[in-house]
This record gives C-alpha cells, sequence and structure tokens, in this order.
C-alpha cells in the first residue's frame, strides 16, 4: 500500500480550489478502469491522472465526487476491505482508511455509487465530468439524470446543465507547483542517467532492444515506475520513423542512433531525446545536419521565458532549421519563400514542442481566450525537441540520406528565464564525441 506523497493539506486545497469553480454543482471523476492484457492477465495499472492529480488514491475501482457551494466535500467511493481478494493482490484501503490517509470528507464502498449519487445531485445546478472519454460512464451519468427526471413530479430537481470538467482540470495542472516540480526534476535525472548508460553501452552490431534494455534497467533500479511512454531506440533510417518503437533492427557502424526515452517518478513524465554516432564520431555530413538541429533548439530555448507566446520558440527554430536545410542544398530559395510554401515539412513535420507533467503530452491550452497562442507563466513545464528527417529520395545528397537527428530537453519557465532540467546528457558533438570516448575506454 502506498500513502499520498503530496501532503493533505495541498491535496485538500487543490479539490477545494476545483470546488470553487462548481458553484453549487458536483463533478464526478473516476479513475482509470484496469485493462486486461490477454485471458486473466492485465496490463501494469495505472490511474488516471485528474483523479490522481486530485486524491493520489492509488486503487482502480475508485470515484471522487466533489460537491461545490458553500460547504464544498470531497467523496471518496472505493472497494471494501476483501480479506480473500487482498489474499491475490494485496491490501486495499477500503473506505474507513482511504478517508483518513487521502483527506477526504467522507468514504462509502463503490457499491453504494449508484444509490447515493441521484440523492447527491437532486437539486444542485450543473454536473461536470470527462464528458466523451468513456462511454460508459457518460451513460452511467445520463442513467442518474433520468433517475431524477422521472421524480420531477414529485418535486426533485435535475441538474439543468452537464458540462466537461476537462478545460478546468487542464488549466489547474498546466502550472506546476513547487512540490510537482520537484518530482519532475528526479524524473529528469533518472532518464538522464538512464540515456548516459544507453550511450555507453551503444555499439556496431548491437540490437536496438539491447540498448532500451539499458535503459528500462536504470528506470527500474533508481525506483522509477518505468518508461513514461513506449521508447524509440531508433538506429540509421528507423530514425526518421517519428514514432518508432519496434527496437528491433542491429546498429550498424556509421549509423546515428536516435533515443527518445525517459521515465515516470511518482506519477511525473520526463521526455529526453539524444542522437549520436554508433560508432562513436560523427561523419561530416551527421555532424552539419546535427549542428542546424542543436542551433535550432539554442534559438527555442532563448525564447522561454514567463510573457512570451508558447508560439514563439517553435517559430524561432524553424526558422534556423529552414536557413540550415537551405545552406546545405535540401531546399531552395528563401527562408520566407521556404516557409510560406511548407517545402520543409518534407525534412521537419512536427512542432517544437509540447506541455510536460503528469502526462508526456500533458494538459493545458495553448491558446488564451481570444484564440491567440498563450503566454508563459512560471512554473509551465515544456519540452523543446526540433529535429531534421531525411529519407532516401534520390533527388538528396547521398551522404544525408536516411539520417533522422532531434534533440530534446524538459524545461521550466520561471519568473526571468528558464531551467532546462536536463542538461545532464551531453548535447553538443564535442561532448558526445569525448563523453563517448571516456566510457568506451573504462
Amino acid at each position: 500500500m502506498s500513502v499520498p506523497l503530496t501532503s493533505l493539506s495541498l491535496l485538500r486545497a487543490r479539490r477545494r480550489r476545483l470546488a470553487d469553480s462548481l458553484g453549487s454543482g458536483i463533478a464526478i471523476l473516476p479513475t482509470a478502469p484496469e485493462r486486461v492484457r490477454n485471458a486473466d492477465t492485465h496490463h501494469p495499472y495505472r490511474w488516471d491522472s485528474h483523479f490522481h492529480y486530485l486524491t493520489e488514491f492509488p486503487e482502480p475501482e475508485a470515484v471522487l465526487v466533489l460537491q461545490g457551494g458553500k460547504k464544498p466535500r470531497s467523496l471518496l467511493f472505493c472497494r471494501p476491505r476483501d480479506p480473500e481478494r487482498e489474499r491475490w493482490e494485496g491490501r486495499h484501503y477500503g473506505p474507513e482508511q482511504a478517508c483518513a490517509q487521502f483527506g477526504m470528507d467522507a468514504a462509502h464502498a463503490l457499491s453504494e455509487l449508484d444509490e447515493l449519487l441521484p440523492t447527491l445531485l437532486a437539486g444542485c445546478e450543473t454536473v461536470y465530468s470527462m464528458m466523451g472519454q468513456d462511454e460508459t460512464w457518460d451513460r452511467r451519468i445520463q442513467g442518474w439524470l433520468q433517475i431524477l427526471r422521472n421524480q420531477v413530479r414529485s418535486g426533485v430537481r435535475a441538474p439543468r446543465q452537464w458540462i466537461d470538467l476537462s478545460d478546468r482540470l487542464g488549466e489547474m495542472r498546466l502550472v506546476k507547483e513547487a512540490r510537482e516540480l520537484q518530482f519532475m526534476r528526479r524524473a529528469a535525472e533518472i532518464s538522464a542517467r538512464a540515456h548516459l548508460r544507453a550511450m555507453q553501452a551503444t555499439r556496431p552490431g548491437r540490437y536496438e532492444y539491447a540498448v532500451e534494455a539499458e535503459l528500462l534497467h536504470e528506470f527500474r533500479v533508481r525506483g522509477a515506475t518505468g518508461p513514461a511512454y513506449p521508447s524509440i531506440v531508433a538506429g540509421g533510417e528507423n530514425a526518421c520513423i517519428l514514432h518508432y518503437v519496434d527496437n528491433s533492427a542491429r546498429l550498424r557502424d556509421g549509423d546515428l542512433l536516435l533515443i527518445d526515452a525517459a521515465c515516470e517518478w511518482q506519477g511525473y513524465a520526463a521526455d529526453i531525446t539524444r542522437t549520436f554516432p554508433v560508432n562513436g564520431r560523427f561523419s561530416t555530413a551527421q555532424r552539419d545536419l546535427y549542428e542546424v538541429v542543436l542551433a535550432a533548439q539554442q534559438a527555442a530555448l532563448g525564447q522561454i521565458k514567463a510573457g512570451k507566446r508558447v508560439s514563439a520558440y517553435h517559430e524561432a527554430a524553424l526558422k534556423v532549421l529552414v536557413q540550415g536545410l537551405i545552406d546545405l542544398g535540401l531546399c531552395q530559395g528563401s527562408v520566407e519563400g521556404v516557409l510560406e510554401s511548407g517545402e520543409y515539412r518534407r525534412f521537419y513535420m512536427h512542432r517544437t514542442g509540447h506541455w510536460l507533467g503528469r502526462d508526456v503530452h500533458d494538459v493545458g491550452r495553448y491558446v488564451d481566450d481570444e484564440g491567440k497562442p498563450r503566454r508563459l507563466l512560471p512554473g509551465m513545464v515544456l519540452t523543446v525537441e526540433p529535429g531534421l528527417y531525411v529519407g532516401g529520395e534520390e533527388d538528396i545528397p547521398v551522404a544525408f540520406r536516411h539520417t533522422g537527428i532531434r534533440i530534446e530537453d524538459d524545461v521550466v519557465v520561471g519568473e526571468k528565464g528558464h531551467e532546462v532540467i536536463t542538461d545532464a546528457v551531453p548535447r553538443t558533438v564535442e561532448e558526445i564525441e569525448t563523453w563517448m570516448a571516456q566510457t568506451r575506454r573504462r
């Protein structure tokens, strides 16, 4: 059994903040269900990120109900203690322990949910939930509402509105608290160590999955839950497949290896990508492409500080990438012309980053209420990950063909600048070559 890692006062404050936004409404938030892998075996369980942010309750089969109004309340519905089941699965909290351990105002057995929810909903103005994400839960809430509508002649009033909760929770989670940043720095530290281990273990002739095993070893030996997302270990032309996860090819002398991998620590993700030569030395063409991507990342980082639009760092990186493509003969014309025509998308087809937090592609809007790119605030965390992906088409110079490069770091927005929390992994050509040469001599 685990206990909350965040103070109960902070968990209560999160729930109170959300409850205060509900008026006289009620929010219903289930955790994620268990998923069957095959036969009677389940995938490793992971709770819903929104639910865990508000409760840190780790068990499946649980629902949080928040009541707004003048006297907001937090109610948890969870599975009861069952000695026979616990013999197979381990200890459960049960409503009594859950109420005390997680700072709830009340807790009930999950079996009581269908009986109590219509009573709780009667007379409130609005019901809030994660609409459209789980058809089963949408139908269940609709059923409770219908029960109340059927009692209208008895003076019972059903909620008049049903509103999606996702935007409110996304905005709450977007700016990280100090405790959250502490967890994210630890996730970044472990992930950085894993990348260093993987670089040290890379050799021509090894398989991508063997390098992936080095990453997974470092994640687990340092206490992380495991990977925050499927690890990408892509040698040679595989690096041009943006979400390559097969990780089964043999690494070849003279190729680059792109690794996009990071761990989850206490529910928070890191996200790091590095690209380096399998044999420890960049070729001239590889170096030229790599330097363009690195310069683009540096330009992007220069745009990350409080008050800047979230679009500014992508635009800065894109201009550097386009200029580099022109200089290397991979695009023709002026920077403005290539940007307007979209010719660069042949080599760069994604944005330069995304929010990071409990989810690797974390929640929160990218635009403000006027539809413009929102301004960065202290405590936001995002990735900075420009790249170039050069295929094998005949019009591409041979030296550049089948080369994929991405450099990705995790960045915390500060009051006057930013903090790169994944700086421990070598990034420049010289740093990479020096580090790989030194570690291989050991």
